[in-house]
C-alpha cells in the first residue's frame, strides 16, 4: 500500500487558498453543475487563477447570472452550457460540440434523497442517473478531448453517504427492492468513486488521473429535497423553521477546496484513484459500520470498478 498523500491545507481552506500563486491560463477545465454552491465556487476560484471554465447546468442563462462577479485581472473566461445529466441525448449534444483539450473535468452536479423513486426517460432511477450515468456518458464523450491535453485530470464529488451502501448491481433501480431515498444516494455516491477508479485505470494510458472526494457538510441547493422534519433530525433546523448552521459545517467556498485541488493543484500531480476529505487522502475502512469519515473498500475495489464500467457502458451505448 503507497503512502497516504498530504497537503498542507486543512478543512478551514477555500477553494481560493488552494489555487493562491498559480497560473492556469492555458487550462480548460469542465465542472458540471457549476452555477451554485461549490460548483460555482470551484468555476470562480479556477478562472480567477486564470482558467477558461465551461459550466454544464441546465440553466445556463441562470448560471451566468449567478457567476457575474467583478472579475479578478487575468481572470480566464466563464461560459455555461446547457447540460441535463439524466437526459443522454443532452449529454451527447454537450460532448458532440465540444472542440480543444481538457485538462480536467470536475463531476460536481449531483441530485440527493428524492423522496419517491423518479425514473429517468430511459428508466433509470434518478439519483444513479444524475449523479453517475450521466457523468459516466459524459466522461466517455470527453474522453478524446481530455487524452489531447498534457496530463488531465477527472474529479467525481462523493460523499460520506457512500459508507452505508455498497453498489447494487443486481438491481441499481430499486426495481425489485423497496426505494429508500438514503440508500438510492448511497448508492449513487459509491458510484462516483468506482468510477473515478475505472477512469484512473482505463485511461491512464491517455495521461488522465481520476480522483474523488468528500467536499464536506455544507448548506446548498443540495438539500432541496429534504423536509423539515428531516433537517430537524439532522439537527439542521430549529422549532421555528430556521436553518442551523453546525459547527462543523464548511462555506461553500470551504466545500469547493478538495475538488480544487484535485483538478488542479501541482502537489496532487499524478496522483490517482485515490480519495480525498479535507485536504487529504482519506484511511480506507472495511465498511460504513460506525465510520463518518473514510472511504469504504468496496468503494476502491477495482474488481467493482470493472464491474460498474462494463454495467455502464451498456446502459449508455
Amino acid at each position: 500500500m503507497s503512502e497516504a498523500v498530504r497537503t498542507p491545507f486543512t478543512a478551514d481552506a477555500t477553494a481560493a487558498d488552494v489555487l493562491a500563486g498559480l497560473d492556469l491560463h492555458g487550462k480548460h477545465y469542465v465542472v458540471t453543475g457549476g452555477g451554485s454552491g461549490i460548483g460555482a465556487e470551484t468555476v470562480l476560484a479556477l478562472a480567477a487563477a486564470g482558467a477558461d471554465v465551461t459550466v454544464g447546468v441546465r440553466d445556463p442563462a441562470g448560471a451566468r447570472a449567478r457567476l457575474e462577479r467583478d472579475p479578478t485581472p487575468g481572470a480566464g473566461r466563464v461560459d455555461a452550457r446547457p447540460l441535463d445529466l439524466a437526459d443522454l441525448r443532452s449529454v451527447r449534444r454537450f460532448t458532440d460540440g465540444w472542440e480543444g483539450p481538457v485538462d480536467g473535468v470536475v463531476a460536481n452536479a449531483g441530485v440527493m434523497a428524492l423522496p419517491t423513486r423518479q425514473l429517468s426517460s430511459v428508466g433509470w432511477e434518478m439519483q444513479l442517473a444524475t449523479n453517475h450515468l450521466g457523468h459516466f456518458a459524459l466522461l466517455l464523450g470527453l474522453r478524446a478531448h481530455l487524452a489531447a491535453a498534457d496530463g488531465a485530470r477527472v474529479v467525481t464529488v462523493s460523499s460520506t453517504a457512500h459508507l452505508r451502501s455498497p453498489f447494487h448491481f443486481e438491481d441499481p433501480f430499486f426495481a425489485n427492492r423497496p426505494y429508500d431515498r438514503w440508500a438510492a444516494y448511497a448508492q449513487s455516491k459509491t458510484a462516483d468513486v468506482l468510477l473515478a477508479v475505472g477512469v484512473a485505470d482505463r485511461w491512464a494510458d491517455a495521461g488522465v488521473t481520476a480522483n474523488s472526494l468528500m467536499p464536506g457538510w455544507i448548506t446548498t441547493g443540495l438539500q432541496r429535497h429534504l423536509d423539515d422534519a428531516t433537517l430537524r433530525a439532522m439537527g439542521a433546523l430549529d422549532d421555528d423553521g430556521n436553518r442551523i448552521e453546525q459547527s462543523f459545517f464548511k462555506t461553500p467556498a470551504q466545500g469547493a477546496a478538495t475538488s480544487t485541488l484535485l483538478v488542479a493543484s501541482p502537489l496532487v500531480a499524478g496522483v490517482t484513484a485515490r480519495y480525498f476529505e479535507d485536504g487529504q487522502e482519506a484511511p480506507v475502512v472495511d465498511d460504513g459500520t460506525g465510520h463518518d469519515r473514510g472511504v469504504a473498500r468496496y468503494a476502491l475495489d477495482p474488481e467493482n470498478a470493472d464491474r460498474l464500467w462494463e454495467l455502464s457502458a451498456g446502459y449508455v451505448s
